[in-house]
């Protein structure tokens, strides 16, 4: 297991995702994926399964502070009148005093950067949280957060081979953030995809065992795979036995001229 520590947090570098999961799915797939041995787990106030999140870890057996906790807050809690408040109900939701990182889900036009950040800047001072940061940022936006003074620690956005977040990636690495990545194997569309085949064929992986390596060999990548079966979330958890070539890591690079990019809600921010 790969951890990336960044501003006094270690955090495993391959965690669970839990969009799309309903509150059965959530708590039978992370009590799996505890057991498997996975340590990270994502979940948000939009995904509506923090409760089954919550009672997963706790069934789970396995003690809440070796898991790295992440929840994210709804856009339409980010005003100062809703915004603590929904933190509170979250991590009444989840049973736990603190998550390990807390994030603005999305940024929302009718709400300004510096208040939605001041907010999440006083939710980690009372402690709700250890860490802060955001999630569907553009590097516009980013300018504004960092301008606040906020030390935050990850954007989560959309990578995948199949995308191109060269800009975004270049602007958080100099920056000294990680880049967290969600639907990182663009949602099964790199099944098939031929040259991540061919290199799967070398080491006997499939196509998304060599997309989820990818991302671990870059510096400052996190990435939350989600699944609702568990032979696929056993499968993505067994990519630490392999390395990819420096040629390979290329060939894999060359992809993102596709630039597919699967995530774009109407309420979505002008993308870099």
């Amino acid at each position: 297991m790969k951890n990336i520590n960044i501003k006094g947090a270690t955090i495993p570098a391959l965690g669970f995702g839990t969009f799309q999961l309903d509150n059965e799915a959530a708590n039978d797939m992370v009590k799996a994926a505890l057991n498997e041995g996975y340590r990270h787990i994502d979940t948000a106030q939009m995904y509506k399964n923090e409760e089954s999140v919550g009672k997963a870890i706790q069934e789970s057996g396995v003690d809440r502070s070796e898991v790295f906790l992440t929840t994210k807050v709804l856009p339409a809690n980010l005003g100062k009148k809703d915004f603590l408040p929904s933190v509170e109900e979250s991590l009444k939701k989840l049973k736990t005093d603190y998550v390990d990182l807390l994030l603005i889900h999305w940024p929302n036009p009718d709400v300004p950067v510096e208040e939605y950040i001041g907010e999440l800047m006083k939710a980690q001072e009372k402690g709700y949280t250890r860490h802060i940061g955001v999630s569907n940022h553009t590097t516009a936006l980013l300018d504004k957060v960092l301008a606040t003074g906020a030390d935050i620690i990850t954007n989560q956005v959309e990578y995948h081979p199949l995308i191109n977040q060269d800009k975004l990636y270049h602007y958080l690495h100099e920056h000294n953030l990680t880049l967290t990545a969600y639907s990182p194997v663009a949602q099964g569309k790199v099944m098939g995809n031929e040259t991540l085949k061919s290199i799967g064929d070398k080491y006997n992986k499939n196509e998304i065992q060599v997309t989820l390596r990818w991302l671990m060999q870059q510096d400052d990548v996190l990435a939350i795979p989600r699944s609702s079966k568990k032979e696929h979330m056993k499968s993505n958890f067994n990519i630490f036995d392999f390395e990819l070539t420096t040629d390979e890591m290329q060939q894999i690079d060359a992809l993102k001229q596709e630039n597919k990019r699967l995530i774009n809600p109407s309420w979505a921010p002008n993308w870099d």
